[in-house]
C-alpha cells in the first residue's frame, strides 16, 4: 500500500468499507484504537456487564457514523 490522498481510500463491500489505501488504513486503526480506549474507560466506571455495552454504544455509533461518512466520501 502507498499513500496516494487523491485516489480512493476505500472499497465498498457488501455490509460495509475496506480499506485499500494507507490513508484509508490510518483511519481504520485509528477509529479501532478509538474504540478500544473508549470500551477500557466505559468498563472502568461501570458496575455491570449491561451497564458497560450501554454506555459504549454511544461512542461506538459515534465512531462507525464518521467511519461510515469518511469511507462512502472517499471511496
Amino acid at each position: 500500500m502507498k499513500l496516494n490522498i487523491h485516489g480512493p481510500w476505500f472499497k465498498e463491500t457488501g455490509l460495509g468499507f475496506l480499506p485499500v489505501n494507507l490513508a484509508g488504513m490510518v483511519v481504520a486503526i485509528a477509529v479501532l484504537i478509538f474504540n478500544g480506549i473508549y470500551f477500557m474507560a466505559v468498563d472502568k466506571n461501570s458496575h455491570s456487564a449491561s451497564d458497560t455495552l450501554i454506555n459504549f454504544f454511544v461512542g461506538f455509533t459515534c465512531a462507525a457514523f464518521w467511519y461510515q461518512w469518511i469511507a462512502k466520501r472517499t471511496s
